[in-house]
Protein backbone atom coordinates (compact mmCIF):
# COMPACT_ATOMS: atom_id res chain seq x y z
CA UNK A 1 0.00 0.00 0.00
CA UNK A 2 2.79 2.08 0.47
CA UNK A 3 3.96 2.00 -2.77
CA UNK A 4 0.73 2.95 -4.71
CA UNK A 5 -0.01 5.29 -2.45
CA UNK A 6 3.77 7.02 -2.96
CA UNK A 7 2.75 6.05 -6.79
CA UNK A 8 0.20 8.04 -7.20
CA UNK A 9 1.79 10.94 -5.05
CA UNK A 10 4.43 11.24 -7.61
CA UNK A 11 2.32 10.95 -10.64
CA UNK A 12 0.52 14.19 -9.17
CA UNK A 13 3.48 15.74 -8.68
CA UNK A 14 4.70 15.29 -12.38
CA UNK A 15 0.78 16.29 -13.60
CA UNK A 16 1.66 19.60 -11.57
CA UNK A 17 5.27 19.78 -13.23
CA UNK A 18 4.16 19.27 -16.70
CA UNK A 19 0.88 21.81 -16.28
CA UNK A 20 3.67 24.31 -14.75
CA UNK A 21 6.48 23.72 -18.33
CA UNK A 22 2.71 24.07 -20.38
CA UNK A 23 1.92 27.35 -18.31
CA UNK A 24 5.37 28.96 -18.54
CA UNK A 25 5.83 27.82 -22.10
CA UNK A 26 2.43 29.07 -23.13
CA UNK A 27 3.27 32.97 -21.06
CA UNK A 28 6.51 32.59 -22.91
CA UNK A 29 5.20 32.43 -26.28
CA UNK A 30 2.12 35.19 -25.63
CA UNK A 31 5.26 37.79 -24.17
CA UNK A 32 7.02 37.17 -27.91
CA UNK A 33 3.94 37.72 -29.85
CA UNK A 34 3.31 41.02 -27.33
CA UNK A 35 7.02 42.19 -27.71
CA UNK A 36 6.61 41.16 -31.71
CA UNK A 37 3.51 43.47 -31.80
CA UNK A 38 4.78 46.30 -29.25
CA UNK A 39 7.93 46.67 -31.98
CA UNK A 40 6.23 46.09 -35.34
CA UNK A 41 3.42 49.09 -34.73
CA UNK A 42 4.04 52.52 -35.12
CA UNK A 43 4.32 55.01 -32.37
CA UNK A 44 1.97 57.80 -31.65
CA UNK A 45 2.08 60.81 -29.52
CA UNK A 46 -1.05 63.17 -29.12
CA UNK A 47 -0.05 67.08 -28.71
CA UNK A 48 -1.63 69.55 -27.45
CA UNK A 49 -3.45 71.30 -30.22
CA UNK A 50 -1.16 74.01 -30.96
CA UNK A 51 -3.34 75.96 -33.41
CA UNK A 52 -6.47 74.33 -35.70
CA UNK A 53 -6.11 70.87 -34.64
CA UNK A 54 -4.93 68.21 -32.19
CA UNK A 55 -1.32 66.83 -33.96
CA UNK A 56 -0.38 63.48 -33.55
CA UNK A 57 3.33 62.37 -34.61
CA UNK A 58 3.82 58.78 -35.51
CA UNK A 59 6.75 56.87 -36.32
CA UNK A 60 5.43 56.39 -39.48
CA UNK A 61 6.30 59.40 -40.34
CA UNK A 62 5.69 63.38 -40.52
CA UNK A 63 2.70 65.07 -41.19
CA UNK A 64 2.28 67.99 -43.19
CA UNK A 65 0.33 69.79 -40.50
CA UNK A 66 3.44 69.08 -38.59
CA UNK A 67 6.03 69.88 -40.79
CA UNK A 68 3.95 73.19 -41.64
CA UNK A 69 4.11 73.75 -38.03
CA UNK A 70 7.53 73.30 -36.86
CA UNK A 71 8.95 75.21 -40.66
CA UNK A 72 6.89 78.48 -39.73
CA UNK A 73 8.08 78.16 -36.07
CA UNK A 74 11.76 77.63 -37.15
CA UNK A 75 11.83 80.68 -39.78
CA UNK A 76 10.86 82.53 -37.58
CA UNK A 77 13.51 81.90 -35.27
CA UNK A 78 16.11 81.52 -37.77
CA UNK A 79 15.27 85.19 -39.38
CA UNK A 80 14.44 87.15 -36.86
CA UNK A 81 17.36 88.30 -35.21
CA UNK A 82 19.15 91.61 -34.04
CA UNK A 83 22.35 91.74 -32.21
CA UNK A 84 20.59 91.75 -28.85
CA UNK A 85 20.01 88.78 -28.76
CA UNK A 86 22.57 87.65 -30.96
CA UNK A 87 23.37 84.80 -28.10
CA UNK A 88 20.00 83.40 -27.67
CA UNK A 89 19.19 83.13 -30.75
CA UNK A 90 22.16 81.22 -32.22
CA UNK A 91 21.75 78.72 -28.99
CA UNK A 92 18.16 78.13 -29.96
CA UNK A 93 18.65 77.47 -33.42
CA UNK A 94 21.54 74.72 -32.32
CA UNK A 95 18.95 73.71 -29.80
CA UNK A 96 16.45 71.97 -32.54
CA UNK A 97 19.05 71.04 -34.88
CA UNK A 98 20.10 67.89 -35.15
CA UNK A 99 23.03 66.59 -33.39
CA UNK A 100 25.09 65.59 -37.16
CA UNK A 101 24.82 69.09 -38.10
CA UNK A 102 25.47 71.06 -35.06
CA UNK A 103 29.06 71.68 -35.65
CA UNK A 104 28.43 72.81 -39.09
CA UNK A 105 25.58 74.76 -38.18
CA UNK A 106 27.75 76.51 -35.64
CA UNK A 107 30.22 77.33 -37.75
CA UNK A 108 27.95 79.33 -40.10
CA UNK A 109 25.89 80.82 -37.60
CA UNK A 110 29.15 82.12 -35.46
CA UNK A 111 29.80 83.72 -38.46
CA UNK A 112 26.41 85.45 -38.73
CA UNK A 113 27.37 86.33 -34.56
CA UNK A 114 30.18 87.80 -35.66
CA UNK A 115 29.55 89.97 -38.34
CA UNK A 116 26.45 91.23 -36.45
CA UNK A 117 28.14 92.13 -32.81
CA UNK A 118 28.04 95.65 -31.91
CA UNK A 119 25.92 96.89 -35.09
CA UNK A 120 22.30 98.21 -35.05
CA UNK A 121 21.48 95.78 -37.90
CA UNK A 122 18.35 93.71 -37.28
CA UNK A 123 16.07 91.84 -39.86
CA UNK A 124 12.98 89.98 -39.50
CA UNK A 125 11.06 87.57 -42.24
CA UNK A 126 7.47 87.89 -43.37
CA UNK A 127 5.87 84.48 -44.28
CA UNK A 128 3.84 85.05 -47.87
CA UNK A 129 3.56 81.18 -48.57
CA UNK A 130 5.24 77.84 -48.08
CA UNK A 131 5.41 74.97 -49.94
CA UNK A 132 5.93 71.27 -47.91
CA UNK A 133 7.34 68.16 -48.92
CA UNK A 134 7.13 65.45 -46.42
CA UNK A 135 8.65 62.73 -48.93
CA UNK A 136 12.39 64.54 -48.49
CA UNK A 137 11.65 66.41 -45.66
CA UNK A 138 11.97 69.39 -46.82
CA UNK A 139 10.32 72.81 -47.13
CA UNK A 140 10.57 76.15 -48.59
CA UNK A 141 9.16 79.56 -47.09
CA UNK A 142 8.65 82.66 -49.68
CA UNK A 143 8.76 85.90 -48.60
CA UNK A 144 9.97 89.55 -47.37
CA UNK A 145 13.11 89.88 -45.99
CA UNK A 146 13.52 93.28 -44.29
CA UNK A 147 16.87 94.70 -43.08
CA UNK A 148 16.46 97.52 -40.47
CA UNK A 149 19.48 99.80 -39.57
CA UNK A 150 18.74 101.41 -36.47
CA UNK A 151 15.25 102.33 -36.65
CA UNK A 152 14.92 102.72 -40.53
CA UNK A 153 14.00 99.70 -42.74
CA UNK A 154 16.93 99.97 -45.52
CA UNK A 155 16.10 96.68 -47.39
CA UNK A 156 13.17 94.72 -48.17
CA UNK A 157 13.40 91.72 -50.66
CA UNK A 158 11.24 88.61 -51.71
CA UNK A 159 13.34 85.57 -50.86
CA UNK A 160 12.44 81.94 -50.71
CA UNK A 161 14.51 80.03 -47.89
CA UNK A 162 14.74 76.16 -47.94
CA UNK A 163 14.87 74.07 -44.37
CA UNK A 164 16.03 70.29 -44.32
CA UNK A 165 14.66 67.77 -41.40
CA UNK A 166 15.94 64.58 -40.74
CA UNK A 167 13.01 62.50 -38.51
CA UNK A 168 14.16 60.24 -36.08
CA UNK A 169 12.20 58.44 -32.97
CA UNK A 170 9.75 60.73 -33.07
CA UNK A 171 11.81 63.74 -33.22
CA UNK A 172 12.42 66.39 -36.38
CA UNK A 173 15.07 68.19 -36.04
CA UNK A 174 16.93 71.01 -38.70
CA UNK A 175 19.88 69.75 -40.49
CA UNK A 176 20.54 72.71 -42.57
CA UNK A 177 18.56 76.05 -44.32
CA UNK A 178 19.55 78.81 -46.27
CA UNK A 179 18.53 80.85 -49.25
CA UNK A 180 17.24 79.10 -52.27
CA UNK A 181 19.27 81.10 -55.01
CA UNK A 182 17.08 82.31 -57.90
CA UNK A 183 17.57 80.60 -61.44
CA UNK A 184 18.29 82.71 -64.47
CA UNK A 185 14.62 84.66 -65.53
CA UNK A 186 13.21 82.97 -62.90
CA UNK A 187 11.99 84.26 -59.37
CA UNK A 188 12.40 81.79 -56.53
Amino acid sequence: MDLSTQHSRHQRVLKQRNLLFAATGALGVASVLLLGVTLSRDREIVLQPVLRSSLTVSSAGVSRDYLEMITRDAVLLTLDRNPQNLEYWMESVLAISSPRAQGRLRADLMKIVEEQRGSSIAQYFTIQSMTIDTDRLTSEVTGELHTIVGSKVVSKQLRTFRYRWEYAGLTLKLIGFGVVEEEKGKKP
